[in-house]
């Protein structure tokens, strides 16, 4: 014999659902205000330099609010706003062509053997 529901009972299972998705939509609605929440604005480092000390900083200097490494950024070469032109690289602080330069042939620090010339980058022999 099947046991038929009595409306109560029916009445109870709708309003458990009910609450079930009252809760869901609740829980959304937090998540979607937290994620509408601005985070905090941090310190450049023109206001707190040791920051661009710290681990997983691209640098240990600061120029234009932005941490670099004036020995190898490319915009900020040896100091601030120093850039180097279109075919040069950075260096050790100083912009130098990497195609034609026999200290850094191809690279920083790429210095050519005895006999060797500096070619579009590359390392030839004589």
């Amino acid at each position: 014999m099947d046991e038929e529901e009595t409306p109560v009972e029916a009445d109870e299972e709708k309003m458990t659902t009910l609450n079930e998705s009252a809760e869901l939509s609740c829980l959304l609605g937090a998540s979607h205000f937290l994620a509408q929440q601005k985070p905090k604005k941090q310190l450049s480092c023109d206001k707190l330099p040791i920051k661009c000390r710290s681990k997983g900083s691209p640098g240990p200097d600061c120029c234009n609010k932005k941490c670099v490494d004036v020995k190898t950024d490319g915009l900020n070469c040896g100091m601030c706003g120093n850039k180097c032109k279109y075919s040069q690289i950075c260096c050790g602080g100083k912009c130098i062509n990497p195609s034609v330069d026999k200290i850094n042939c191809g690279g920083c620090n790429k210095r050519l053997k005895k006999g060797e010339f500096c070619s579009y980058g590359m390392c030839n022999y004589a």
